[in-house]
C-alpha cells in the first residue's frame, strides 16, 4: 500500500497543474489524502479497513525517515505528528454532506498553502483530481481498491 500511495503522491499532475512544491511534506500530505479517501470509502461501504495495512503504512514512513537520517527521538516525534496530521485530514477532509464527497477547502489550504494564493484555477484542478479519484475508487471492488487505484488517470 505504501508504494501505491507514494506513486499517487508523485503524480506529475500535482506539480504541473497545481504547482505544488515537490517536498517530503507535500508527498506525505498527498499520501494521507489518498489514504483518507480509501478509509472513507471503506466506511461508507460498511467494511473495516485492515489494521495491518495501516500499521504497514506507518512502518514504511518511519523507515523512510530513518533513511533520511532522522534519529530515534526525531523519528518518534515526527511519527506522532504525522499520525495527528493523518487524523486531522481524515476527520476534516469532507464537508458535512454525508451523501456526497466534497473537499473541505480550509483543510486543503492548511496543508497546501500555495493553493491559497488567490489562484482558484490551481485549487480547482486540485479539487477536481480528488473528486474524480474518489468517484473512481468508489466504483472499484473493496478487495482491490488500493491495488487498482494506481490506474487512476485524470484528463487535464
Amino acid at each position: 500500500m505504501y508504494n501505491t500511495l507514494l506513486t499517487l503522491s508523485r503524480n506529475i499532475y500535482f506539480y504541473k497543474n497545481t504547482d505544488l512544491v515537490d517536498s517530503f511534506e507535500t508527498r506525505i500530505y498527498l499520501m494521507f489524502l489518498h489514504f483518507s479517501i480509501f478509509l472513507i470509502i471503506f466506511k461508507k461501504k460498511g467494511k473495516k479497513f485492515d489494521q495491518k495495512d495501516y500499521d504497514s503504512l506507518f512502518l514504511s514512513i518511519e523507515n523512510n525517515l530513518r533513511e533520511l537520517g532522522f534519529g530515534d527521538v526525531s523519528v518518534n516525534k515526527k511519527m506522532k505528528d504525522l499520525n495527528k496530521i493523518l487524523y486531522d485530514i481524515l476527520l476534516k477532509v469532507r464537508n458535512d454532506n454525508k451523501d456526497e464527497f466534497n473537499i473541505n477547502k480550509k483543510l486543503i489550504f492548511k496543508y497546501f498553502k500555495s493553493l491559497d494564493m488567490k489562484n482558484d484555477s490551481k485549487y480547482n484542478a486540485f479539487e477536481s483530481y480528488f473528486l474524480k479519484f474518489y468517484e473512481y475508487c468508489y466504483n472499484l471492488p473493496l478487495d482491490n481498491i488500493v491495488k487498482n487505484s494506481i490506474n487512476f488517470k485524470i484528463n487535464n
